[in-house]
């Protein structure tokens, strides 16, 4: 089994790489600090599965797993962050992943979500499953799920205080059509300028920044 940690904090990188090696010493485990190192790797190993991070430098787990799930569909990703929102794992879940556990969660959650996943079934953290489960059945929903997947994706690259022509070239598509996506976002949010586009992505939890 080849798996693939994706994450941008080199500590936390290669301390989890350390632990899975030594709860799983018939796996092969690999690491990697951006999308682009990620999708390297993922050409040159048949990695099983990813612990992905979503709160990457000059990215989103959010943006990046779909695009890693087109090109290697049998690939099972893990999102493994922060973010504890059940509106943020809602989203998580909706990119085609197969599992979710946040950072402060016991080793052998991580474990035993590599193996449920490795056995074709998801993996929802028990406390994220029931908030996730509360959030899906009230009335209550997230300002983002009128977006489309291509709004949502454009407006995590403003979040990320990404330029025009940066989200553009990642997402492949044009200049124009980032334009008109931010358009759009600030008449669905009903903001004015892309700095209200930021503080409403720290304000609802989808960016993280420095204490």
């Amino acid at each position: 089994m080849h798996i693939l940690l994706v994450d941008d904090h080199a500590v936390v990188r290669q301390g989890y790489s350390a632990l899975l090696a030594m709860m799983l010493p018939d796996a092969t485990i690999h690491e990697a600090e951006n999308a682009r190192d990620a999708m390297t790797c993922l050409k040159q190993h048949d990695v099983n599965v990813m612990i992905l991070d979503i709160n990457l430098d000059q990215a989103s787990g959010l943006n990046l797993a779909p695009r890693f799930l087109s090109r290697h569909p049998e690939l099972k990703i893990i999102f493994f962050s922060m973010f504890e929102e059940a509106s943020i794992v809602n989203r998580a879940m909706h990119t085609g992943a197969s599992g979710y556990i946040s950072k402060r969660c016991r080793p052998e959650v991580m474990l035993d979500a590599v193996k449920t996943v490795m056995a074709g079934r998801t993996y929802i953290e028990h406390e994220l499953a029931i908030n996730l489960a509360s959030y899906t059945y009230s009335e209550k929903r997230d300002i983002f799920d009128q977006l489309t997947r291509r709004e949502f994706d454009v407006f995590m690259g403003v979040a990320k205080g990404l330029k025009r022509n940066r989200i553009a070239m990642d997402l492949n598509i044009s200049d124009k059509t980032v334009s008109n996506a931010i358009t759009q976002l600030k008449n669905k949010l009903q903001v004015k300028t892309s700095t209200e586009l930021v503080h409403l992505a720290i304000d609802n939890g989808y960016v993280k920044v420095a204490n």
